[in-house]
């Protein structure tokens, strides 16, 4: 029974340096996109406050949502995308936030406390927000590229990364069609099945972790990817690469925190949120990973090439859109994509 004797001594201690919380947590479990935290985060957070981050990474919605409803672990903090925050709410699989224990919210744009799918931030808190845009190598492709009909129209064979995401690419076609990207039905898919066939025999690499690595390896001179890929390829060489937001318009994306139902560390978690809210933090997190700053006071501090990096910071008037959760109809693009795929 030693472990009991350490466990009590270990209390008392507490007590006597005047900590009022004895049940603290000593960790914190994070489940969110992969090449998304900086480590600078992590480690600053775990200095601060003594609690050690576990961060796990998946590569899409699906496959943390498969996890996170399967129970098979527990998690404080996940970061799902607007569409799923709204499917988890609608699920009563999140937990509503102490904002009290969140000072830092003060510091987000004002737009980013208003969308749907979480108004008033009562369930999430805006990590990045991105979109999805056309990068390209501008010394090997000289025809314009505006959009997607570019893209995809035949020129440009084994040439191609794309994200390997089956409702992003039906979005893409949705709206080459000038269809609502947001309405999955067996028609709409139908009537994009065979673009969508065309489109994928072209596709040379399918990558939604690092596209831009192929891209910079010269394995493919064109790549539809998330817009942190291509504001680091403008960075490293805007005489090099371009990046162009589709004319058909594309999709926008939230990407944010937010406690599951359950979680063992709750406390912590509010930590964690208010801590990468903190300006000085919030801005680590662009300089590694240059999406859209939901955080006004950290956009201060960034470079002013980083201000005006179309990638990172798109303008007000470009045609982007929120995904919303379209329920069992996931399963349909599911179907189709992988059936298309693999034909």
């Amino acid at each position: 029974m030693k472990w009991v004797k350490s466990l009590f001594t270990a209390a008392v201690a507490t007590v006597a340096l005047g900590v009022s919380n004895v049940a603290q947590a000593a960790e914190l479990n994070l489940f969110a996109w992969s090449e998304y935290v900086p480590q600078s985060v992590l480690d600053g957070f775990q200095k601060e406050t003594g609690i050690k981050v576990n961060y796990e990474a998946y590569s899409s919605n699906e496959d943390m949502l498969a996890k996170l409803l399967s129970g098979a672990a527990k998690y404080d903090l996940v970061q799902p995308s607007e569409y799923v925050i709204e499917a988890l709410i609608k699920a009563g699989k999140l937990q509503a936030l102490d904002h009290a224990k969140i000072p830092n919210l003060k510091n987000l744009v004002p737009t980013y406390t208003q969308f749907a799918f979480d108004v008033g931030n009562k369930y999430s808190v805006p990590w990045m927000s991105g979109h999805v845009g056309i990068v390209y190598n501008k010394k090997k492709i000289t025809d314009p590229i505006t959009g997607f009909k570019d893209v995809f129209n035949g020129k440009y064979n084994k040439r191609l990364v794309i994200l390997d995401d089956g409702r992003e690419i039906v979005s893409w076609a949705l709206a080459t069609q000038g269809k609502d990207i947001n309405v999955i039905t067996p028609e709409a898919l139908a009537g994009v099945r065979q673009m969508i066939a065309g489109w994928l025999k072209q596709v040379k690499i399918y990558d939604s972790d690092s596209p831009k690595d192929k891209l910079t390896n010269g394995d493919v001179d064109i790549g539809v990817v998330w817009s942190g890929e291509g504001a680091i390829l403008l960075a490293q060489d805007a005489d090099t690469w371009a990046w162009v937001l589709p004319v058909e318009g594309t999709h926008r994306f939230v990407d944010s925190l937010a406690i599951p139902v359950g979680a063992p560390n709750v406390e912590a978690a509010h930590k964690f949120i208010d801590y990468m809210l903190r300006p000085e933090v919030s801005v680590l997190i662009s300089e590694e990973f240059p999406y859209t700053n939901p955080n006004a006071e950290a956009r201060k501090l960034l470079p002013e090439a980083a201000q005006k990096n179309i990638a990172s910071f798109p303008p007000d008037d470009a045609k982007l859109e929120l995904y919303k959760d379209i329920g069992d109809a996931a399963k349909l693009i599911d179907e189709l994509y992988t059936n298309v795929k693999s034909e």
